[in-house]
C-alpha cells in the first residue's frame, strides 16, 4: 500500500485566498516584456581607464620612437627599446577597449558595452 499525503490536492489551507487566472492559449505563456532588452549600462570607469592607457601608451610609443631615431639625445641607448615595448603593451588594451566602446556607442552589430570589463562588481 502506498502512503497517502494529507492535505495535498483536496485539502489546502483554509485561509488561502490566492487568485489564479488561466493563461491564454494563444500566447503560449510568453509576454512581450520578457523579450525587451534593458538599456545598456555604460561602464564609464572602464572607458576612462582605457582612455588613460591609450594616451600613456601613445606617449611612450612616440618618446620611444624619438629615442630610437636619435632625435632625443640619450646617455644610455639600451633603454630606448624597453620604453617602446612598454608603450606598445600599454597602448594595445587601451586601443582595443576604446574601439569596442566607440562601436557600441554607434550601435554597430556585434558590439556592446557588455564586452568591456566593468569594475562595479
Amino acid at each position: 500500500m502506498m502512503p497517502t499525503r494529507i492535505g495535498s490536492a483536496g485539502g489546502g489551507l483554509a485561509g488561502n485566498k490566492v487568485k489564479y487566472s488561466r493563461v491564454a492559449d494563444s500566447d503560449e505563456g510568453y509576454i512581450d516584456l520578457q523579450f525587451k532588452r534593458s538599456p545598456p549600462k555604460v561602464p564609464y570607469k572602464a572607458i576612462a581607464l582605457a582612455m588613460f592607457l591609450f594616451l600613456v601608451g601613445s606617449l611612450l610609443i612616440i618618446v620611444g620612437s624619438l629615442l630610437l631615431a636619435g632625435y632625443i639625445n640619450v646617455t644610455y641607448p639600451d633603454r630606448t627599446i624597453p620604453v617602446l615595448i612598454i608603450g606598445i603593451l600599454i597602448f594595445l588594451p587601451g586601443f582595443y577597449h576604446l574601439r569596442i566602446a566607440y562601436y557600441a556607442s554607434k550601435g554597430y552589430r556585434g558590439y556592446s558595452y557588455d564586452d568591456i570589463p566593468d569594475f562595479d562588481d
